[in-house]
């Protein structure tokens, strides 16, 4: 997986736990509409249903892609 460089003077992203509502672990980014963002860490983690597709996740941004879509990048999953 590539590595995310975080910019700790950014003030327009920042580091969120997640859920990630994702069939597979192999992407790297995804659209703001698969990514529901949590108050913390605990309740990313209480919020995981494998069944459903829904991943816990420390994620960065959301960053502007070139199609006009917010992203979000994966900097780690929370397993």
């Amino acid at each position: 997986m590539p590595q995310v460089i975080v910019d700790p003077e950014s003030r327009s992203l920042s580091e969120h736990f997640a859920l990630i509502r994702a069939p597979r672990r192999r992407r790297a980014r995804f659209p703001a509409g698969c990514v529901e963002l949590m108050a913390d860490e605990q309740a990313a983690r209480a919020g995981r249903d494998p069944a459903r597709g829904l991943l816990p996740a420390l994620v960065y941004g959301p960053s502007p892609s070139s199609e006009g879509q917010q992203l979000y990048y994966l900097v780690r999953w929370l397993d």
